[in-house]
């Protein structure tokens, strides 16, 4: 982008009718959010504290979301060691619990690119996908008020076995997105849906572990392959 405001534009046109009603009810969750006790607080001090004891790389690529980012284990040695990772995946994120946590999660890095995988939890918790893709609007507002120009990577939400009965809505908030970035500068939407689908256009088994949900090496191996063109 050319300046720091975000353009937040809806790619849909019958999305405008519902606007009154989605933002007031992602107001209600927000507040909900904002006076409970957070789920992930010790999470997000434990990454405080090992900022401490181990400091980040400066200027990382920043990859940051939910648990498929958190559970790749050694992850800066699936890519070349002259781009320096940071993970901060974290348990079961939803893409609010991101916006909640986005001054210790994101700016303070001062990363070069930031790569972020979240909102499936968001679908799989009944939130629609447009309600999903609101939630990543906020989210890239914030992100584009404090950075405007560092590089974005929008993995998009896998199809997970486990959540199938959902993928509809999945999609819909994957097109959403996609819709958006596309106008966007410095912004990549990244389908993993292609290299995740076997020839019944079904997940494919042998990328995910027992739990249906979470992913192998192999499931990795593959996000690597697509996802390191894409990295600065």
């Amino acid at each position: 982008m050319n300046d720091s405001s975000a353009r937040f534009h809806f790619p849909l046109t019958d999305m405008s009718r519902r606007l009154r009603s989605v933002f007031a009810a992602l107001f209600c969750f927000s507040t909900l959010t904002a006076c409970a006790q957070h789920a992930f607080e010790n999470e997000i001090q434990a990454f405080e504290k090992q900022d401490q004891t181990t400091p980040p790389p400066a200027n990382p690529i920043l990859f940051t979301g939910s648990s498929s980012f958190r559970l790749w284990e050694n992850m800066q040695s699936y890519f070349p060691t002259k781009k320096p990772i940071l993970n901060r995946g974290f348990g079961g994120a939803h893409l609010w619990d991101m916006n909640y946590y986005y001054e210790r999660l994101i700016p303070k890095y001062k990363p070069r690119q930031i790569v972020i995988y979240c909102g499936e939890n968001d679908v799989s918790d009944g939130k629609t996908g447009e309600e999903t893709y609101l939630q990543f609007i906020e989210l890239y507002g914030k992100i584009r008020k404090d950075m405007p120009t560092v590089p974005l990577v929008f993995v998009s939400l896998k199809p997970s076995p486990s959540r199938w009965s959902r993928k509809d809505e999945v999609q819909k908030a994957n097109h959403l997105i996609q819709s958006f970035l596309a106008g966007e500068e410095n912004a990549k939407f990244l389908d993993v849906w292609p290299i995740m689908l076997n020839g019944d256009l079904r997940p494919e088994p042998a990328l995910f572990k027992a739990d249906s949900l979470h992913m192998t090496v192999e499931g990795y191996n593959r996000w690597t392959k697509a996802l390191t063109p894409l990295l600065k």
